[in-house]
């Protein structure tokens, strides 16, 4: 292909069934070129053409069939005494036609000086007819269509995992334009056009939601298996399913910038690439195979000229050596398998970029996480409000969310959520103003009130002896703690605490199960609040106080102890450990494009248990691909030596080679079934449910 003018590079996507070729090139003369390999090609984005689709669909069944059905006849007619010839030819058109696609091919090859299964059957199958076995011959071709067709469909049923993304996104979609909705291609929708999602509909293209309310099933980008609220603002994506709602959105992305889309790029891109084992393995086949051609010469032609043996009894121990040892079986051993955990891993939100790095995931031996926003959803929470004595906690929260309500900051947000959750309504204030070092000062109703750290509180004068026992227990549990004050009086003390991720505990444990040794976590924060997390997790480590270059620098400090260190992060401040990692795991890539660009491997939803799951899947491809190669490798040295010694028929060598490439093909199949583990927790009638948010309670 590479040999076209024009083209500069040719290069066939096993997993997606596409042939990329780049350059200023005829493309007629690709598909001619395509056909004449036995490939049948056609422009990216082209319909097929209905017949053609319909042979192509139906001609793996017509051929064998059609070929068996002539050998049947052909034996019917030896038995019942015709003369040869008639047999003869009946076995001839058996060959032909069992065996024309095959010999294209063939022909095909060795105009470009290269020996595969194509030419070997097509020279076993000529040799038979010179030697007079004109049953063999027939049979040979017969087995061959017949294994060359089930071999196609079952990687077939491995390419469906992309097939089955492209087809998540409806192909058009209700617009309104000029004051009217049309329906529209999706491929004609532009960059703040608003379209029109009505319930039970799939969502054509990623968009911000500007009217209605409803809930989104985004299992198919992200995993989630529990449908999303979505309101005014809320991002959507390509391919997800709208539950009960009409939603208008207006469109973010074109087709072809979808996260969707770039999730099957990227599939894509992953499918193609070799991993370490697949390319070792064809490395292996390119040296096997000549070897075995001289093998073969050799039992043809030492025999006969230097022992005197009979000519034919040798000639059909090589084509039948040549026939068996073509190393089909074990370069399909690997890809298919990588297809599979890739493809199966895209349906549960998982991306793998590449079969490198699923290689890589099921060698790890430690995992290290980013602490905020990874082990923790990086939103605090308030956990604790603890009134002084006569002090209501209504007043408390209701004081210190007046003076956070114009800030910004996670810990004032977390202050405001609270004082919405118990419907409190946050007072006017004079003269507020954020002292560095002693917090936040304000006038409420004539009253200065101060809110801030102890730290601030006692550096403006504010006695808090009173509350050591308090603040001790909640900063010694790792919480942050805000005190406020009337004055020199200390009104109540609030604990916040970043929220755990649910199933933390669970997901860390299961991947110690999966085989992982030892789980470390890394943050910035400090030694009492690591302490109190990793307690919470079960992790096996932490280290505390740590700036982003300081997690690059433990993560190679951990490689040296533990050998194969994967890095878990959800933001650019991860990167840099990521990068210093075995392997870079991200957290959420829906809709995140530093994700989705910078890590070997994105969980699409913040979901942690995806990563147990990925683990298991990636020691079980490795699990397959290992067997697959024992297989073929075995059946391979096997039948070598049967066809050395006389005991291996043509036909059997046959069945043997394109059994072993039908039995690892199969084998790399299960792992389209392998499934996750449901990351809800249910209660006793089944239903999911989520932390019950608590209002203000005393201490």
């Amino acid at each position: 292909m590479a040999t076209l003018p024009g083209v500069t590079r040719a290069e066939l996507n096993f997993g997606a069934a596409k042939l990329n070729v780049a350059g200023s090139f005829d493309p007629g003369a690709v598909i001619k070129e395509a056909a004449a390999g036995g490939l049948g090609a056609r422009p990216a984005g082209e319909e097929n053409n209905s017949s053609t689709s319909l042979w192509l669909k139906y001609s793996r069944v017509i051929i064998p069939s059609l070929s068996g059905l002539l050998i049947i006849t052909a034996w019917f007619f030896k038995w019942w005494g015709y003369a040869s010839p008639l047999f003869q030819a009946v076995f001839l058109a058996a060959m032909v036609i069992g065996g024309y696609t095959t010999g294209r091919k063939a022909l095909y090859n060795l105009s470009k000086l290269r020996f595969d299964m194509n030419v070997l059957m097509v020279v076993a199958v000529a040799g038979a007819v010179l030697l007079g076995e004109w049953t063999e011959g027939a049979v040979v071709a017969f087995l061959f269509s017949v294994s060359a067709s089930l071999e196609a469909y079952t990687v077939n049923k491995a390419r469906q995992a992309i097939k089955s993304l492209m087809d998540l996104a409806p192909k058009e979609a209700l617009v309104r334009r000029g004051g009217q909705l049309v329906i529209l291609p999706v491929e004609e929708i532009l960059v703040g056009d608003v379209i029109l999602i009505k319930p039970g509909e799939k969502i054509p293209v990623d968009g911000k939601v500007i009217l209605g309310y409803s809930a989104v099933n985004q299992a198919p980008i992200t995993g989630e298996s529990v449908p999303v609220e979505k309101g005014p603002e809320d991002q959507v994506f390509a391919g997800t399913i709208n539950h009960h709602g009409l939603l208008e959105v207006e469109t973010t992305k074109l087709v072809q910038d979808t996260t969707l889309s770039r999730i099957i790029h990227m599939v894509e891109e992953a499918q193609a690439k070799k991993a370490p084992t697949q390319a070792f393995v064809e490395r292996f086949a390119a040296v096997y195979t000549p070897i075995v051609l001289v093998l073969a010469a050799g039992i043809v032609l030492v025999p006969p000229i230097f022992f005197n043996q009979p000519w034919a009894p040798w000639i059909y121990r090589g084509l039948a050596l040549l026939v068996v040892s073509c190393p089909c079986a074990l370069v399909v051993s690997t890809p298919v398998a990588m297809v599979s955990a890739i493809g199966n891993a895209a349906r549960h939100g998982v991306l793998i970029k590449g079969g490198a790095y699923l290689e890589q995931a099921g060698t790890l031996t430690a995992v290290a996480f980013d602490k905020t926003g990874t082990l923790t959803k990086g939103k605090p929470l308030v956990t604790d409000l603890i009134p002084a004595p006569g002090v209501a906690s209504e007043k408390v929260l209701t004081l210190a969310a007046s003076l956070e309500q114009l800030s910004q900051h996670p810990l004032a947000r977390a202050v405001m959520a609270k004082a919405e959750t118990c419907q409190v309504q946050p007072l006017a204030v004079d003269e507020l103003t954020d002292i560095p070092g002693q917090g936040l000062v304000g006038q409420i109703e004539g009253v200065e009130y101060r809110l801030g750290s102890p730290s601030s509180l006692i550096q403006a004068g504010v006695k808090l002896d009173a509350f050591n026992e308090q603040l001790n227990t909640l900063m010694g549990g790792g919480k942050t703690v805000m005190v406020l004050s009337a004055a020199d009086r200390v009104l109540g003390i609030i604990g916040l605490a970043d929220e755990m991720r649910p199933g933390v505990g669970k997901v860390v444990k299961s991947l110690k199960d999966a085989g992982i040794k030892t789980t470390i976590m890394l943050t910035g924060d400090h030694q009492a609040t690591a302490e109190a997390i990793a307690s919470q997790t079960g992790v096996n480590e932490f280290m505390a106080g740590l700036l982003p270059e300081d997690k690059a620098n433990a993560v190679h400090s951990l490689r040296q102890k533990y050998g194969k260190v994967a890095m878990v992060g959800d933001g650019i401040n991860d990167t840099p450990a990521m990068a210093a990692a075995s392997l870079g795991i991200a957290m959420g890539g829906s809709g995140a494009d530093t994700a989705l660009e910078t890590a070997d491997i994105v969980l699409m939803a913040d979901d942690l248990s995806k990563l147990p799951f990925t683990i298991k899947l990636s020691r079980a491809a490795l699990g397959v691909i290992k067997q697959n190669i024992a297989l073929a490798l075995g059946l391979k040295f096997l039948a070598v030596a049967f066809a050395i010694f006389g005991w291996l028929t043509l036909w059997l060598a046959i069945m043997a080679d394109m059994g072993a490439s039908l039995l690892v093909t199969l084998n790399g199949i299960r792992l389209l079934r392998m499934g996750a583990e449901p990351e809800q927790e249910t209660c006793c009638g089944g239903h999911t449910h989520a932390p019950v948010p608590k209002c203000a309670r005393t201490g």
